[in-house]
């Protein structure tokens, strides 16, 4: 009974608060409102910036806009277990240094869902913030800046905990993940921005079932370990730096069943693994129809390529600073260009998969000639380069059993194997 008085008095606190309008502060309804409960405002235009120090729902039911004003961030949560739902957040400033958002969260526990957020230079905003959800919204930065100087769709600094799922974001600069862990980010679409997601020195992160296009950048992760991506769709990343997945100083990482399409590059690797006696796994990915399948930047080594295909890459394998791409494992992946026989049925070709570096080093070592890969000229030069070869060409990958077909996705872990090793990472990360 004392819970059914407490949400009546918040809904009937707006009809004696002054009539919504451009000019109306939502912040008197918020003060008035008690502690957990809930403010339904009329419809209408509200004023911001709005500061949350309390425990309280507020439901905008789609019929209620928050104008920040161009000053600072529209709404503030400086509280845990608050809801912020079904609100339109619009004109924050435009602050970098302030971190001008749409929702800035400074607390735990909070839910932030199915709101539109637009005009607003980031869109959600958590800092040091553990278990908050971040669902269901639409999220766009400030149109009127270039790519670079708009804010993140959803940023996390030193958080962990937290659920970011479900959002679309566009026209953003990127979603990033800072110095956080055991984070979900899952079914979110992002497209006509920068990094669709970044990861920075964050460790244990989960990312699945996310779907990316047209962005200059699918998922970067630099020196964020022990992360794990998973049946993510990721296409269209073209352009000079264009890639699908990329990597530098990561280690343990697993990549299982993404699909990496129409990129400049598929998958981008810089000294990664980066921590000794550690590998990265990739299993069951689909890269194709990119310009390069996967580009090593450097001869490194340490990690896994089991079942996965690759199709119809204008080139499969690239090492940009020369060297080979063989010192990693490459096991029963399927290649498109692969044009040996299965005599025996078993699904598996006769002979090992060879990829060699013939006439593609012009294209490497001369970044403009670039620009013709693919071209009939160089397509020509290739061809009589592997009739007779100047000079003995480099092994870049051997593949022993290679397949015949195309594959399956991989089957993942189980949700006990991965509470269990959830488990592991929680004690792992007290001690």
């Amino acid at each position: 009974m004392r819970g059914a008085r407490l949400l009546l008095v918040a809904l009937l606190l707006p009809l004696t608060a002054t009539a919504a309008g451009a000019s109306a502060s939502l912040q008197k309804l918020v003060d008035q409102t008690p502690k957990n409960g809930v403010l339904v405002p009329p419809p209408g235009t509200y004023s911001g910036p709005v500061v949350v120090n309390k425990p309280m729902v507020i439901d905008g039911r789609g019929k209620v806009t928050i104008d920040g004003g161009g000053k600072g961030s529209v709404i503030l949560l400086h509280t845990d277990g608050a809801t912020i739902k079904n609100l339109h957040l619009t004109h924050s400033g435009d602050s970098p240094n302030r971190i001008d958002a749409g929702v800035q969260v400074r607390g735990n526990y909070n839910v932030i869902k199915d709101n539109v957020i637009d005009d607003c230079l980031f869109g959600v905003d958590l800092q040091q913030s553990n278990n908050n959800i971040v669902r269901r919204n639409r999220i766009s930065s400030k149109l009127e800046f270039g790519l670079g100087q708009r804010g993140d769709s959803v940023r996390l600094w030193y958080s962990f905990g937290n659920k970011i799922t479900d959002n679309v974001t566009t026209n953003v600069r990127d979603m990033v993940v800072w110095y956080s862990a055991n984070n979900v980010i899952a079914r979110n679409h992002g497209s006509n921005s920068r990094y669709s997601l970044h990861f920075m020195y964050s460790r244990y992160n989960l990312v699945e079932d996310n779907f990316y296009v047209n962005n200059a950048v699918g998922i970067f992760l630099m020196y964020s370990d022990s992360v794990v991506l998973r049946n993510n769709h990721i296409a269209h990343a073209v352009g000079p730096s264009g890639v699908g997945i990329g990597f530098k100083e990561t280690s343990d990482l697993t990549l299982e069943n993404n699909e990496v399409l129409y990129c400049a590059s598929g998958l981008y690797i810089d000294v990664s693994p980066f921590q000794p006696d550690t590998t990265n796994r990739f299993r069951g990915n689909l890269i194709a129809y990119n310009g390069i399948g996967v580009r090593f930047l450097n001869d490194w080594h340490g990690n896994i390529f089991q079942n996965n295909q690759f199709v119809d890459n204008l080139t499969q394998v690239v090492v940009s600073g020369g060297g080979t791409a063989n010192h990693n494992r490459w096991e029963g992946n399927y290649w498109s260009d692969y044009a040996g026989f299965d005599r025996d049925h078993d699904s598996i070709g006769d002979l090992p998969y060879e990829l060699y570096d013939y006439a593609d080093r012009l294209w490497q070592d001369e970044p403009y000639a670039q620009f013709f890969k693919g071209s009939p000229m160089l397509e020509v030069l290739d061809f009589l380069e592997k009739l007779a070869p100047f000079s003995k060409p480099t092994l870049l990958v051997r593949d022993e059993k290679p397949y015949m077909h195309t594959l399956a996705k991989v089957e993942t872990q189980t949700k006990k194997e991965e509470m269990d090793a959830y488990e592991l990472l929680k004690k792992s990360l007290e001690n």
